[in-house]
């Protein structure tokens, strides 16, 4: 049994916020060369999916929950995290 729900959009910041502490810690350890702006786009580009991922995690359940009978709870739908 799961202890929490899956939640698939902070998965997705959660790995491009490591590409991007990968991409300077490579370029730290002078495996590469890095410019400083470089990680910018990569983190505000995952936030971004991450976000996309998550308002279309929350609509699948709740259109899931509408469709199988049980009457969402409003508190449920609008508490933050969810």
């Amino acid at each position: 049994m799961l202890r929490h729900e899956f939640q698939p959009g902070r998965l997705v910041a959660g790995v491009f916020l490591a590409l991007g502490g990968a991409i300077y810690a490579g370029d730290a350890g002078g495996l590469w060369e890095t410019p400083w702006f470089a990680v910018i786009p990569v983190v505000t580009g995952g936030l971004c999916l991450a976000g996309a991922v998550g308002a279309l995690t929350r609509g699948i359940r709740r259109r899931r929950a509408v469709t199988s009978g049980k009457a969402p709870n409003e508190a449920q739908l609008n508490a933050p995290g969810t």
